[in-house]
């Protein structure tokens, strides 16, 4: 009797671990129609030859261009560095507005998230032109500046900075505080030395929400900044839409490199969150 309970336990788990492969099929097959064959197809594109769509013809071609024209060169410098004054930028007040909202009553946290989140209820080129007017009210000419394109990435980027790191820090033992101010810490100490590196991890996913969709993004560019100076988003339109610069092709070599760009930063990233985390738990 007990081989017989001893044989037929490993057949109950066998059993059960197969329903929950089954109830992931569905997810599998979404996972894979709408992520991974589209990511596929644009690595294909971004090899084939021009007009040889149906052909087995492939070639580096769209990647040496993309990295011996000085214009697109320049166009990817000047994406990464508006991006990355945006993203400081949105760091810079998402950061204290999160703090001040995770702190808050749940009351006014609860009417403070509905604040910054109800502009994204509302189409973004209707949001781009009103701040546009807002800056024509200020300054004429201010629209056409590169002060007023990070302005309106700023604005339109902002809520996926504080989101995350709004949630890492609601979620943050309130302990840690109280331990800290027993120790004789400062506040300066306590949000330096304690609030700042367990919040690492929303820093991350905001910088991660931001960082690339502000590099790429097209519609900003068409309603505020200088007129004349492409970004990558637009190269990528001219691209794909009016077959410029070596066409679907091109555009698909574009957005492949930014991927390996991003997936690069978010390695990195990983590794300072994994390095802070240590260093916390040492100095605990």
């Amino acid at each position: 009797m007990e081989r017989f309970m001893i044989k037929a336990k490993p057949k109950l788990k066998l059993k059960k671990m197969n329903f929950h492969q089954v109830l992931g099929v569905p997810y599998y097959v979404i996972l894979t129609i709408l992520i991974v064959l589209p990511i596929l197809l644009l690595v294909v594109y971004s090899f084939l030859a021009e007009n040889e769509a149906f052909e087995v013809s492939f070639s580096l071609r769209h990647y040496a261009n993309f990295f011996i024209e000085p214009l697109f060169i320049k166009s990817m410098g000047r994406s990464l560095l508006i991006a990355f004054i945006s993203t400081l930028v949105c760091l810079l007040i998402g950061y204290p507005l999160a703090y001040l909202i995770a702190m808050s009553k749940p009351q006014v946290s609860a009417m403070l998230i509905l604040l910054i989140t109800a502009p994204m209820w509302i189409n973004m080129i209707l949001r781009i032109q009103a701040l546009k007017q807002v800056l024509e009210m200020i300054n004429t000419s201010l629209p056409s500046t590169e002060a007023a394109l990070i302005i309106g990435m700023v604005y339109i980027y902002l809520p996926f900075m504080v989101l995350p790191i709004y949630t890492v820090l609601s979620k943050m033992d309130k302990s840690y505080f109280e331990s800290a101010a027993d120790l004789g810490a400062t506040k300066v100490q306590t949000m330096t030395k304690v609030v700042i590196p367990l919040s690492i991890s929303g820093v991350l996913s905001g910088v991660t929400m931001v960082f690339l969709p502000i590099a790429t993004t097209l519609v900003v560019p068409k309603y505020l900044g200088p007129s004349g100076r492409n970004l990558i988003g637009n190269i990528i339109e001219q691209a794909v839409t009016k077959r410029q610069y070596g066409g679907y092709g091109y555009g698909a070599a574009i957005a492949i490199v930014l991927a390996l760009i991003m997936v690069s930063l978010v390695t990195l990233m990983k590794k300072f969150d994994k390095y802070q985390g240590g260093a916390l738990n040492e100095e605990g």
